[in-house]
């Protein structure tokens, strides 16, 4: 479990400053107020992860309430999509309610069955991000969100320069690159809906069976 965890950081950030590589480097250039809100929307998931990470770590071990949380991300996905085609004056930047919104989004996908990543884009969308937008600050926020998991983990980490560990974080990276890739494709056309209706499937059937 400790490679396991090691593995997952480390790729997460890589496929992320991957893809991203642009939009940080304008962080550090002429995007100083995306700085700010991504500072902000980072507190309430620091509070909420250092308040409720160990009560929401046990819940791993429950299969039902994950399978309710994935309905929930599910509506949630639906509402999103149902928001961002109905928006009609769509915003590129979040304002600060809205950001702090989006931050407690992602302090809440510490629920197993709630996906961060799902949970932060679709409150994006609800608060009057378009697409793109929502997307962009969604994945923006988790790279210090990942950082904090990684720094909060570290004294559990066991270093090990074995070639497999490597070729696996590799590989993952690339994996979540192109993940990253169909995301934005998908978000793009409109087509959230599609990861909705797959959480009803899979939380019904783990609900089910």
């Amino acid at each position: 479990m400790v490679i396991d965890y090691w593995n997952l950081f480390v790729s997460c950030i890589f496929a992320l400053l991957a893809f991203f590589h642009k939009e940080i480097i304008a962080l550090f250039s002429r995007e100083k107020r995306l700085v700010f809100l991504l500072i902000l929307a980072s507190i309430p998931t620091a509070i909420i992860g250092f308040c409720c990470g160990g009560i929401f770590e046990q819940l791993f071990a429950n299969v039902k309430s994950a399978g309710g949380m994935l309905l929930i991300t599910g509506l949630w996905l639906l509402i999103g999509d149902i928001a961002s085609r109905h928006n009609k004056r769509l915003k590129k930047t979040p304002g600060v309610f809205s950001t702090l919104l989006i931050g407690f989004a992602q302090g809440i996908s510490l629920i197993p069955g709630i996906s961060r990543s799902g949970a932060t884009i679709s409150t994006g969308l609800i608060c009057g991000l378009n697409r793109e937008s929502a997307f962009r600050f969604s994945f923006l926020l988790s790279i210090p969100a990942v950082l904090g998991a990684l720094l909060f983990k570290i004294r559990d980490f066991q270093l090990s320069c074995d070639f497999a560990l490597i070729v696996g974080m590799l590989i993952s990276a690339i994996v979540g690159f192109f993940s990253l890739e169909f995301l934005f494709s998908i978000i793009k056309e409109n087509k959230l809906y599609i990861f909705a209706i797959y959480c009803f499937v899979v939380g019904i059937g783990v609900l089910v069976l």
